[in-house]
């Protein structure tokens, strides 16, 4: 299945995104700290220009520590980033993008002249839950599903800080289907364009290579099975996604499994790791072929 999702508004989302940055000082990407890569919309380097970018790394409390740490590394290489992990709805761990915001624009922050930051990333990333952490009090909308804000809006922080809120804005062509998969795993995409069997083969496939421990304690304790369609069945059986006759509903169980990794229950985990020179085994997304139902009731 080949992933596509560009809701209406974020056409007119660019061309307002272009113009606000005209009239800001500090950039501030959010990015889902489990997939940095896939959820940073590379549109925004080109729009900022030569403006000091912080690229947030928020659900930092879900993310491999260790990958998290080598993307940190990365970014720091970039010029004009600063690497920032974090958890968005920690006050005291959102404090210190204040410092840094204020820190990259020297010439401002007095009376009458705010620091004029911006808010961007693609859907879902917690800009919002950001910048409510940040005003102390709920300001801009926020939820668990994507394309929640659709329309820019000015807060101010009232210390010496402005911030912009921006509509989550995808890119339309989505020619990176892996990373495509990824957006869709972490939550990015809206339902209506994934097919939960296929994202969670996607899934599972990469858990079963690269956290293969968290995955055997969670789900299996015989042992890892030989494939994602088993690993989906087996978690499916073990989450109570039974369809008539005990079989289990794979979609019902791809989709609890994607809640449970998203919700942080196999522990802290990423789903991809930054291109520093090594080889990082990546993994295509299924093919419909792939998913199957069992015939009979699992023993």
């Amino acid at each position: 299945m080949t992933i596509r999702w560009y809701p209406g508004h974020m056409g007119k989302a660019k061309e307002q995104i272009a113009d606000l940055i005209k009239k800001t000082d500090v950039i501030i990407e959010v990015l889902d700290a489990r997939l940095p890569d896939a959820s940073s919309n590379h549109l925004f380097a080109e729009l900022r220009r030569n403006k000091p970018c912080i690229k947030v790394l928020n659900k930092n409390d879900l993310a491999d520590p260790a990958i998290t740490r080598a993307w940190v590394r990365h970014f720091q290489q970039q010029a004009g980033v600063r690497p920032l992990p974090l958890s968005a709805k920690q006050h005291r761990e959102t404090s210190q993008l204040l410092k840094l915001c204020r820190t990259l624009a020297p010439h401002r922050g007095r009376p009458g002249l705010p620091v004029r930051a911006m808010v961007v990333g693609i859907p879902n990333v917690g800009k919002s839950t950001l910048i409510n952490t940040l005003a102390g009090r709920n300001v801009a909308k926020s939820g668990d599903r994507p394309a929640v804000t659709v329309t820019p809006q000015l807060i101010d922080l009232k210390n010496g800080i402005v911030l912009s809120d921006t509509p989550g804005l995808l890119w339309p062509d989505m020619e990176d289907q892996t990373g495509a998969y990824r957006l869709a795993a972490s939550g990015a995409i809206g339902d209506s364009a994934l097919d939960y069997a296929n994202v969670g083969l996607f899934a599972a496939a990469y858990l079963m290579e690269h956290y293969p421990d968290r995955l055997v304690e969670r789900y299996v304790p015989d042992g890892l099975p030989g494939s994602p369609a088993e690993l989906l069945e087996a978690s499916g059986r073990r989450l109570g996604c039974l369809a008539g006759g005990g079989v289990v509903d794979l979609n019902r169980a791809a989709e609890a499994f994607l809640r449970e990794m998203r919700a942080g229950k196999l522990g802290r985990i990423s789903l991809e790791e930054p291109p520093k020179g090594e080889t990082v085994p990546v993994c295509d997304p299924p093919s419909p072929t792939e998913i199957r139902q069992p015939k009979e009731p699992l023993p």
